[in-house]
């Protein structure tokens, strides 16, 4: 799958999505690190690609309705450390393939993966 990863997630997120096989490239090895948000998600939609991220700009579910884009991860932790944000959308991933989150608005919690679907 075609994935962005904002600037603000750890490379070792990369990593591991590269280890699934997935094509993985980052706003900040595109030389959008520190742009709008909007500016982000034009990229994003232009090359096809599934968002995740962990800006809250991008927490609005009607803003940003399943179906009219490659998809949306948003992570939400308590304590975002880069070890526990790699950790916990690696294991969501594992229990629920990126696949299935096409097109989709999802927000992952310390707790759970809300899922808005078309």
């Amino acid at each position: 799958m075609k994935i962005k990863v904002d600037e603000n997630l750890p490379s070792r997120l990369v990593v591991g999505l590269r280890g699934l096989g997935h094509d993985v490239e980052t706003v900040a090895a595109e030389g959008l690190a520190g742009r709008p948000d909007q500016e982000v998600w034009l990229a994003a939609g232009r090359e096809e690609r599934f968002l995740i991220t962990q800006d809250l700009d991008f927490s609005d579910s009607r803003r940003y309705r399943p179906g009219t884009h490659p998809g949306l991860l948003l992570v939400r932790l308590r304590e975002p450390g880069a070890v526990a944000l790699a950790t916990k959308v690696m294991g969501a991933l594992k229990t629920t393939p990126i696949e299935s989150l096409a097109g989709c608005f999802a927000v992952l919690t310390d707790s759970k993966l809300r899922i808005k679907r078309r």
